[in-house]
């Protein structure tokens, strides 16, 4: 049966369009077949435990026995009674010292490395190297190396300061409250250093050269090119390095333990957030350990993402600011 001119025309109309929403489906299928594999392990590997630390935190435990439901008592209990309502301030207060230095030694460090290397082409790479080599290695390994390095009996350390007449500087820097968690914070930031130098280096390799050559006719320096047009230009991978440094900052476990031991010694003054979760579940020998350990990592969990939230936003509408 043969068709008509008219009626050609009718169907191919409708077959165009069928062929064009197969075609519009075609990515979108591609992307979910390429995303499921990551959706999968997220949901195994994140959603799971973080439903089941929720409802972990909300019943009462004996041992490994789950009993009644208690809605928020294992949080109130933080709260209200000891050690907990002592502790957990502490350890809060030194992660947030722990991201104020990180952002002031870490990240300031990194950037002033990633400018000078970006200004001299010569052993670029070979610095880039040799400054993000620390951060593949274990912290909790470099934790135990700097314990070493650091003691006072046998450090080699002390032992340079001894021997350029610093006698005064030679300290038990591990044993003394006042010094201790700074050495976490510096050891840190030796450590991810390389982190912010590689993100630094990126953003200002993508900046056009232009503008600086510009601000340079027009009679700028040195400085007033980089706080002018550098800097803000870098606000999105400023915004980006800054909530990374919190997150990392917040879950610092492995350096304040191999420095500090579980109990964030001395005297509590390495204590982070993660230490007093460890103790909690695993040394404590409560019997509703699960409960109040999970409460803790809730609330862990809820701190960090509400402030990585607004920092985020602050800087985007910081960014929108600077380019309208």
């Amino acid at each position: 049966m043969t068709t008509t001119p008219a009626q050609t025309a009718a169907v191919e109309p409708g077959q165009r369009r069928r062929r064009r929403l197969t075609t519009a489906a075609l990515p979108t299928r591609v992307a979910l077949l390429f995303i499921a594999p990551a959706a999968v392990l997220f949901a195994i590997f994140v959603l799971y435990p973080m439903v089941t630390a929720v409802t972990y935190s909300m019943y009462s435990w004996r041992g490994t026995s789950q009993e009644e439901f208690v809605g928020l008592a294992n949080f109130v209990n933080l709260f209200t009674s000891e050690p907990y309502r002592s502790t957990l301030p502490r350890a809060f207060g030194h992660n947030l010292l722990l991201f104020g230095g990180a952002m002031v030694v870490q990240n300031s460090v990194g950037l002033l490395f990633a400018v000078i290397l970006h200004r001299r082409a010569r052993f670029r790479r070979f610095f880039q190297v040799l400054f993000t080599m620390p951060y593949l290695v274990s912290p909790l390994v470099v934790g135990y190396l700097w314990s070493l390095l650091l003691s006072p009996l046998f450090g080699p350390v002390n032992a340079a300061l001894k021997a350029v007449g610093l006698d005064s500087l030679a300290l038990p820097w591990l044993g003394t409250p006042g010094t201790a968690l700074w050495v976490v914070v510096l050891v840190t930031a030796w450590q991810w250093v390389g982190f912010p130098l590689l993100l630094y280096g990126a953003a200002l390799g993508g900046l056009a050269p232009e503008l600086d050559e510009a601000a340079e006719l027009d009679g700028a320096s040195g400085p007033q090119r980089f706080f002018a047009i550098t800097l803000p230009l870098m606000t999105p991978v400023i915004g980006t390095v800054s909530v990374l440094t919190f997150i990392f900052s917040m879950e610092a476990f492995p350096i304040p333990y191999a420095l500090g031991g579980s109990t964030g010694a001395p005297a509590g003054a390495t204590d982070v957030l993660s230490l007093v979760f460890y103790r909690t579940a695993f040394e404590s020998g409560s019997s509703n350990a699960i409960g109040t350990s999970s409460a803790i990592a809730i609330l862990l969990f809820l701190f960090i993402f509400v402030l990585s939230t607004v920092f985020t936003r602050w800087f985007r509408r910081t960014e929108r600011r600077l380019g309208q």
